[in-house]
């Protein structure tokens, strides 16, 4: 018996129906996936308000003196090295994108020979009257933008305790007469705890590791 038009268009979807089934069975058999035991990795957002927050001020809460009675000079001389792309630490070396640092401790700020400074920076250290004190360096190696807002200088800044307190000691040996390291016991100076309001800054250069005085 022939059958009809309707009989054939009937089973043509049927078997139609019966194809795409089967496939969608088959490719999750094949690609099926499975959660992973562990993560890889989670990536958290900062905080509104916390130390990634621009302008914030710089966060060194172990007093400079604390942590210098256990700091390694040796050590602060290889983390130099990443300073050097932008800094001389010999005597009479020359001025790169940031200032000549030999003798840096306890120098006048902003007040090195033939480097142009920026505004926040001048305003920073009133006239050549504040110093690259062991606080000051502490505080603005911490984070330059957060302790003197304005800074040119482009380094974000090293978290890390140690860290900084090796290269400070590095720093502190810079010099023909290294200046005597404060006691354990001595309070921050007064006015390092806060960062300085300046203008915005001319262009002193990009991302130095050691302070651009």
């Amino acid at each position: 018996m022939e059958s009809t038009p309707f009989n054939k268009y009937a089973m043509a979807f049927l078997a139609t129906v019966f194809v795409v089934m089967t496939a969608g069975i088959l490719s999750d058999f094949i690609f099926d996936s499975h959660a992973p035991e562990k993560p890889g990795f989670i990536i958290e957002a900062a905080e509104a308000g916390g130390e990634a927050e621009a302008g914030a001020p710089a966060a060194a809460a172990v007093p400079i003196a604390t942590l210098l009675a256990s700091a390694d000079a040796a050590r602060g001389e290889a983390i130099f090295k990443r300073c050097a792309a932008c800094h001389t630490g010999d005597k009479g070396g020359a001025n790169k994108v940031g200032p000549n640092l030999w003798d840096i401790v306890d120098r006048p700020i902003a007040t090195h020979a033939g480097f142009s400074y920026s505004g926040a920076m001048k305003d920073f250290s009133k006239g050549g009257a504040e110093k690259w004190t062991f606080d000051h360096l502490n505080h603005f190696l911490t984070s330059p933008k957060g302790y003197i807002k304005g800074t040119a200088m482009g380094f974000a800044g090293d978290k890390k305790d140690n860290e900084r307190a090796d290269l400070i000691a590095y720093l502190r040996t810079l010099s023909d007469s290294p200046k005597p390291l404060p006691a354990a016991d001595a309070a921050p100076a007064g006015d390092a705890a806060k960062p300085a309001e300046g203008a915005a800054a001319p262009a002193e250069g990009a991302a130095p590791a050691a302070p651009a005085n």
